[in-house]
């Protein structure tokens, strides 16, 4: 009772004490309200800034609230579709606060350009993401601030996932995707699990020297479960309830919203697992594997370093270890997450399917299967590619950058400090480049001619700037190599009930810093001619 009447006065200036639950939907409802309460207070010294910048021209934006910001108006869950919405008001650059937060939203592809390409100096660095340490995450490079560790781990990265250098590749890229066509075939209902262990087999076999196993790989599991939490909740706009009361992290575990505790340590656990367990692996494997021809990211370093001195030597392990994890990372969540948006696509679309089978059947004949070496002529299976990085992008919001000095743009006042977004999700939406942007349609990319434009979601879909992903042409390589495969060895068709209806089903999506579809019905059968061939190779 006293804690309600305590709470009251927020709800007569319009505050939802449980909005905190959409923002971090562990929090228990009674210390929810009560951190609201306290934000009400903390948050007064974000007016100072506000009083600093308010005879400059600030981007425009909605109105905040006194003390709250825009919080209450935006969709914490799927936030890209508010920012979206706004982008139609207050166009290609616009300022919101949420909390003591301010952030700038980028809805243009030119706009991202302009600001995190040309001026990479000012929007390079991260913002502080309080979930990130707390939940084990410091070991993805991807959110480091920007500073040596970070260009040491980068550099790592870039020199085995550098273009050239992905070409290698390649041969495995082929065979991991054959061999996924097998278990797809074989054992259809657990399709999000042969994509998983696809997505993960080359950066493993790239990253650590190590061979995973056809089906319920034991390191597989391991990043599954690392990334089962952390990923829901490595955005600003989750993260903010933790930043305001990181007290929340002390408290006992009998106690009312303890919860986040609970989670981070068993995030910290996993993330901990997953970046020792295959690193110690590549250590143990050295020898065996250079005897065996196979050479990793991880062992080629350690070897280049093993007659440095300890602290030297402990510096460099540990940005290698980011690398690894971060090659880790990305490989598993992105790429598994595209290839189950192509699979949804090939079921609600069979038309694309159709045209895209006949393209290749065309091409490549009855007598092999695709090889990197007919890429360039299938342009109809590379508009599918760039269609699925478009319909459904895999990091709507990408990941946020920071200012580290004062910036204008337009006009426009941008103050050092402010978290910069670019909304992917947006550009992705954006009607005059993308008519009817809601459907599946790879044909937008080809010309009258059937030649592909020059129009490549890549561009925006993998990030801008110094912050770019180093390892999109190997992701790239990898989902064309999964997506030619499948479209010449099997059908993806809706499944139907004992009647012969459709089963209708609306598509679900997880939510967090990543966005991909949830499993879904999904009747997967073999093209005949391919499936002898199939098992012959394996």
């Amino acid at each position: 009772m006293a804690l309600r009447a305590v709470i009251s006065p927020l709800y007569a200036l319009g505050v939802c004490p449980h909005t905190a639950l959409t923002m971090f939907p562990s929090v228990d409802g009674r210390l929810a309200n009560l951190a609201i309460l306290l934000a009400s207070f903390i948050v007064i010294i974000s007016l100072k800034r506000f009083i600093t910048n308010r005879q400059k021209k600030l981007p425009p934006g909605p109105v905040p609230l006194p003390l709250i910001g825009n919080v209450l108006s935006l969709n914490t869950k799927e936030p890209w579709l508010t920012y979206t919405e706004w982008a139609a008001v207050y166009g290609d650059l616009f300022f919101v606060r949420l909390l003591g937060q301010e952030i700038v939203v980028i809805n243009s592809q030119h706009v991202a350009e302009t600001l995190l390409d040309k001026r990479s100096r000012i929007y390079s660095d991260r913002p502080h993401i309080a979930t990130l340490e707390p939940f084990g995450w410091s070991d993805v490079f991807v959110f480091t601030s920007y500073g040596d560790e970070w260009r040491l781990s980068r550099r790592l990265f870039h020199q085995t996932f550098r273009p050239d250098s992905a070409l290698k590749f390649r041969p495995i890229q082929i065979k991991q995707a054959r061999e996924m066509i097998v278990n797809l075939i074989d054992d259809p209902q657990h399709y999000h699990s042969h994509f998983a262990t696809f997505s993960s087999s080359v950066a493993m076999s790239v990253t650590y020297g190590y061979q995973t196993s056809p089906r319920d790989d034991p390191l597989v599991r391991i990043v599954e479960n690392a990334l089962a939490i952390g990923l829901k909740v490595m955005t600003p706009e989750k993260a903010i309830l933790l930043k305001i009361f990181p007290f929340l992290l002390k408290l006992p575990d009998w106690c009312w919203g303890s919860s986040i505790k609970r989670d981070a340590r068993t995030s910290t656990n996993c993330m901990r697992e997953m970046s020792d367990v295959p690193f110690q692996y590549a250590q143990d494997h050295m020898v065996e594997n250079s005897a065996l021809g196979r050479f990793s990211m991880v062992a080629e370093n350690l070897q280049r370093i093993e007659k440095q001195d300890q602290t030297s030597r402990s510096l460099f392990e540990g940005a290698l270890k980011k690398a690894a994890t971060t090659a880790i990372v990305g490989s598993y969540e992105t790429t598994t997450s595209v290839v189950m948006t192509f699979a949804l696509a090939m079921v609600l679309y069979p038309d694309v399917q159709r045209r895209a089978q006949a393209e290749i059947d065309s091409v490549v004949g009855q007598d092999r299967l695709p090889t990197f070496e007919d890429r360039t002529s299938l342009p109809y299976i590379e508009s599918i590619l760039r269609e699925t990085l478009r319909w459904q992008p895999v990091v709507p919001l990408g990941v946020p950058h920071v200012t580290t000095g004062d910036d204008t743009y337009d006009g426009y006042f941008i103050p050092k400090g402010t978290t910069v977004m670019y909304n992917a999700w947006g550009m992705s939406r954006d009607e005059k480049r993308y008519p009817d942007a809601s459907h599946f349609r790879p044909e937008r990319f080809l010309d009258v001619n059937g030649a592909l434009t020059d129009d490549n979601p890549a561009g925006y879909v993998f990030g801008f700037g110094r912050r770019a992903c180093p390892g999109q042409y190997a992701g790239d390589a990898s989902l064309w190599s999964a997506i030619v495969t499948m479209l010449a060895t099997v059908e993806f068709s809706s499944v139907k009930d004992s009647q012969g209806k459709v089963i209708e089903f609306t598509p679900q999506f997880t939510t967090g810093i990543t966005r991909a579809p949830m499993i879904f019905p999904c009747n997967l059968s073999s093209r005949s001619r391919t499936y002898s061939e199939l098992v012959n190779v394996f």
